[in-house]
C-alpha cells in the first residue's frame, strides 16, 4: 500500500504497525521522479506500507529526521527506524533494504 502523508500527526497513525517504508522527497527532484514508479511496484508486490512525504509541504518531518538530500529513503519495523538510505534506488537495491 502507497500512501500520501500530509503532516506530522498522520505519519505517526502510520508508522507504527510492520515494515513501513518513507519516503522523503520533492516535486521537483528528476531522482525522485525515477523512484516513484518504483516504490509503487513495491507497495503492490509485497506488504511493506511505503508513506510519500513531500519535504516542502511536511518539512517538520524532515527537520525532525533531519533529511538534507531527496530522495531519502528510511525504514521503519514496528515503529523503530531500522535505516535510511539517500538517493535513487532500482528496485533490488529497495528490496535488499527492506530485507536486512
Amino acid at each position: 500500500m502507497l500512501k500520501h502523508i500530509n503532516s506530522k500527526a498522520e505519519f505517526e497513525e502510520n508508522i507504527n504497525n510492520g515494515t513501513v517504508l518513507v519516503d522523503f522527497f520533492a516535486t521537483w527532484c528528476g531522482p525522485c521522479k525515477m523512484l516513484s514508479p518504483v516504490l509503487e511496484e513495491i507497495a503492490k508486490e509485497t506488504d511493506v506500507l511505503v508513506l510519500k512525504i513531500d519535504v516542502d509541504e511536511v518539512g517538520d518531518l524532515a527537520g525532525e529526521f533531519g533529511i538534507q538530500a531527496v530522495p531519502t529513503l528510511i525504514l521503519f519495523k514496528n515503529g523503530k527506524k531500522i535505516a535510511a538510505r539517500p538517493g535513487y534506488q532500482n528496485k533490488n537495491q529497495l528490496l535488499a533494504f527492506i530485507n536486512q
